[in-house]
């Protein structure tokens, strides 16, 4: 299988988390490593919307959840056969590739049913079954084919399937020409050695097919009479034993697939597979697309290997905050700014985590650490991710290393800071004709402290005055958010960009009331003077009062 990993940023993505994981995906790309891809977990805000159109960068794959799927563990690299093949033929395939199973398709592609050696084996055996009168399906092609036999006539028919009624010519005269009157309404195929007087009979009595053996060949008047009469003749190489063995291997793989093996599709969770895998008897299950096309195939054991993809994680270091299902991969690296929060690994990983404004900045530096010139395309997402993450250099906690790294992309792209900044921060800021519900989860953040945990939202604005005026709209919002999570609050910071102050809206525990002491501007409603940062400003007080609370 082959292996990607997924740069992929927090839930509900801003800028910052975005740029940061398409800017990382291409240093490594430029690195020669190209099985890392950008990812999101959520929809793009307008901000950053604006910012991907602005600058014609493709957004990058959107992951609802990583929760374990088929995709991530499935055989891509696959063998299939199309249903009018041999059975002989898709065996040896089958035996070349290694293969336990293998899937039988239409002309187009298509899942027809699943050939395996217990289905196969279960089919031969009641063909052969001497006790059992049995015809089965092929064409004269097929039986050729499957001879490696010579053509010394062949009808015109030798495509169309038929219920072949095999005999074997080696009886008396008497005793062979009353089996062919016998089965006259059957379409019949003789095997036959080099007795011209069998072939005779075969040829006068119109039987569908007649096979010598051991590279006999019928006489020339016997010819011209079979083509007559319409009867295909071949000349098997072997001797009549195997010739009559091989020949059952003749039928179309279509006559032997299990049909009642069910498919799957790539984004089918393991969960649900599980089921139908322990009930199919080969543990094998065909995967296909929307077209029914098959593009893989999963098994028990597949399930059992380590997944197809890894993961990076940007902007983020929280589990609570990560796309849902990454615990069951392997976390190769950490890049972040924001606090270390709880996570654990299985193995040792590279995690980057300096006190600045934006992870863009760390992934700017980390293309002038490995010497590595910084296409403009993504010099210019670079220098929206820093100054959207520190209002244009302006937060509390804008660094001289956010400063310096803004003025090197700047110079690059040859964009002005503060008239880029202004632009990209209106771009986000029109929340007219937006739903609340949207807006308290287009940058949502889970955060615990001891026992409980809680919610911080954050947008920013040009004017506070609709916020509050949609006050109630936004409570019922938040409250929806505490109630499913059973949190102890879960609060929206609206910030003022041109005042450079918030307010928070806030829905919590009536116990945790007493505790949030900010300047109270009416209900649920408190002014925070100065506080733009979430991060640095907004949480460490949080934290406080939650502690006061746990105490």
């Amino acid at each position: 299988m082959n292996k990607t990993v997924y740069i992929i940023g927090h839930k509900n993505p801003d800028t910052d988390a975005v740029v940061s994981a398409v800017s990382y995906a291409k240093l490594k790309n430029l690195l020669g490593m190209p099985e890392y891809k950008a990812a999101r977990a959520g929809h793009l805000n307008p901000q950053t919307s604006y910012i991907f159109d602005k600058f014609n960068v493709p957004r990058p794959e959107y992951l609802p959840d990583l929760i374990p799927k088929v995709k991530f563990f499935m055989q891509n690299e696959i063998q299939t056969v199309t249903e009018n093949s041999s059975i002989w033929e898709s065996i040896a395939l089958m035996e070349k590739n290694e293969n336990r199973v293998m899937s039988v398709v239409d002309n187009d592609g298509k899942y027809c049913s699943l050939l395996h050696y217990s289905g196969f084996a279960k089919g031969v055996l009641s063909i052969l079954n001497p006790e059992k009168k049995h015809r089965f399906p092929t064409t004269i092609k097929l039986i050729q084919k499957t001879l490696n036999a010579q053509p010394i006539y062949i009808a015109g028919d030798s495509d169309s399937t038929f219920k072949a009624s095999i005999h074997v010519a080696s009886s008396s005269i008497e005793t062979f020409e009353k089996r062919l009157s016998a089965h006259s309404s059957e379409d019949i195929v003789v095997i036959a050695s080099d007795r011209k007087d069998i072939h005779k009979i075969c040829i006068e009595h119109k039987v569908k097919l007649l096979i010598t053996t051991s590279n006999c060949v019928i006489d020339k008047e016997l010819k011209s009479l079979a083509e007559k009469n319409g009867v295909s003749v071949i000349v098997s190489p072997y001797s009549t034993a195997p010739t009559s063995m091989l020949i059952a291997y003749s039928m179309p793989v279509s006559s032997m697939g299990d049909a009642d093996i069910k498919t799957v599709q790539v984004n089918d969770s393991v969960s649900k597979i599980k089921d139908i895998l322990k009930d199919a008897h080969c543990k094998y299950l065909p995967v296909v697309d929307e077209n029914n096309k098959v593009i893989g195939m999963i098994s028990e054991h597949d399930l059992m290997k380590e997944p197809n993809i890894e993961v990076i994680l940007v902007d983020h270091n929280e589990l609570s905050q990560a796309v849902e299902g990454v615990e069951h991969y392997k976390i190769q690296e950490v890049v972040d700014h924001h606090r270390i929060g709880a996570i654990s690994t299985k193995n040792p990983i590279t995690f980057i985590n300096r006190p600045v404004g934006s992870t863009s900045t760390q992934i700017a530096g980390m293309y002038q650490e490995y010497k590595i010139a910084i296409p403009k395309d993504i010099a210019s997402l670079l220098l929206c991710g820093i100054l959207s993450d520190t209002l244009i250099l302006q937060s509390a906690t804008t660094t001289n290393v956010d400063r310096e790294m803004a003025e090197y992309l700047s110079s690059i792209t040859d964009l002005d800071i503060k008239e880029l900044g202004n632009e990209i921060l209106i771009a986000g800021s029109n929340v007219s004709g937006r739903e609340a519900g949207e807006l308290v989860r287009q940058d949502l953040k889970e955060y615990s402290e001891g026992k409980v945990v809680y919610t911080v939202s954050q947008i920013e604005v040009g004017n506070t005055k609709e916020v509050l005026t949609r006050k109630e709209e936004f409570i019922k919002e938040l409250e929806i958010e505490c109630r499913s999570r059973k949190a102890l609050f879960s609060c929206i910071l609206v910030t003022d960009i041109t005042t450079l102050s918030s307010i928070m809206l806030i829905h919590s525990d009536p116990k945790f009331e007493q505790f949030i002491n900010f300047p109270k501007q009416e209900d649920n409603a408190y002014y925070l003077q100065g506080v733009v940062s979430r991060k640095k400003q907004l949480i460490p007080l949080l934290t406080e009062r939650v502690s006061n609370y746990l105490k």
